[in-house]
């Protein structure tokens, strides 16, 4: 399926591809404000979250058009690596908007997060997928890079995770961090809240973060690990891609279905996240 169309036969991808190729221009994608979406010539696909002035932070519909984005994905051969970024050096994404208002069930033991589903592997996608970001990386932004392959970041990037100080459990975004870093990196990102923030060098240091670039050409870069990955047998790279990720799956789902009911026990009431929210310091210390 194209990025932004319908239902193309496999003659039509191969049109559709030899034409990009032969001219070497890309084809749009996603026509959803919140989220773009474009196939390159080179069988890259660029994902950018598109809502700077909030943050890049995801509301329901652009979470729904990323989720979207990856399910079309599973259907378009001509994508064979993604590069996931952002809008603006200010910020990657900072998770869900505050201003969105999520609907939930009344049990108890029911939570609908509309990020659980925003990420590529969540959509069943196992095309390879490389995160670039720029500036402030928090929250919700976990669920992205917690299924992301790897992550290149501009040297002005900052990761941080803001959910305790305002009386929230971070119990998805802690469990995808504990994924991928040191146990106690990952627990000192969670418990400090917003009084600190993690640099992109500390990030490279301890293995969050696989590549570092000078501000601004963070994507240029993961847009060459990209093709470089594109350019090999497609079978070999998605089950590569499979083992990858089948040697941390089992601890990893075990941890995620957890999550739900100690969001349910531990966060405080919503008018009382929204005082915390408005009282906030504005100072942090970046390590």
């Amino acid at each position: 399926m194209a990025a932004g169309g319908g239902v193309m036969s496999g003659g039509e991808r191969e049109t559709r591809r030899a034409e990009a190729a032969a001219s070497g221009v890309s084809r749009s994608g996603s026509g959803s404000p919140g989220v773009r979406a474009e196939v390159r010539a080179d069988g890259v696909a660029l994902v950018t979250l598109d809502r700077p002035e909030r943050h890049n932070a995801l509301d329901l519909a652009s979470a729904a058009e990323l989720a979207g984005v990856w399910r079309r994905f599973r259907f378009d051969d001509a994508v064979r690596a993604v590069v996931l970024t952002g809008t603006g050096d200010r910020a990657f994404c900072t998770g869900i908007d505050r201003s969105a208002a999520v609907p939930q069930p009344g049990s108890p033991y029911s939570l609908d997060d509309p990020l659980r589903t925003a990420g590529p592997k969540s959509a069943d996608l196992w095309k390879p997928v490389v995160a670039a970001v720029g500036g402030m990386a928090c929250g919700g932004a976990f669920y992205l890079l917690g299924e992301a392959e790897f992550i290149v970041a501009a040297e002005n990037a900052t990761f941080f995770d803001p959910h305790t100080t305002y009386g929230m459990v971070s119990a998805y975004e802690t469990v995808h961090m504990a994924q991928r870093m040191p146990f106690g990196e990952a627990a000192r990102l969670a418990l400090m809240g917003t009084a600190e923030r993690l640099s992109a060098q500390r990030a490279y240091e301890i293995g969050l973060v696989s590549e570092l670039t000078a501000p601004g050409e963070a994507v240029d870069a993961a847009l060459r690990a990209a093709a470089v990955i594109a350019a090999c047998p497609t079978e070999a790279v998605q089950g590569t891609v499979r083992a990858l990720w089948a040697a941390k799956e089992a601890t990893r789902e075990r941890a995620l279905s957890l999550a739900p009911h100690l969001i349910s026990l531990g966060n405080l009431p919503p008018e009382e996240q929204a005082r915390l929210f408005a009282s906030r310091g504005r100072g942090h210390r970046l390590r």
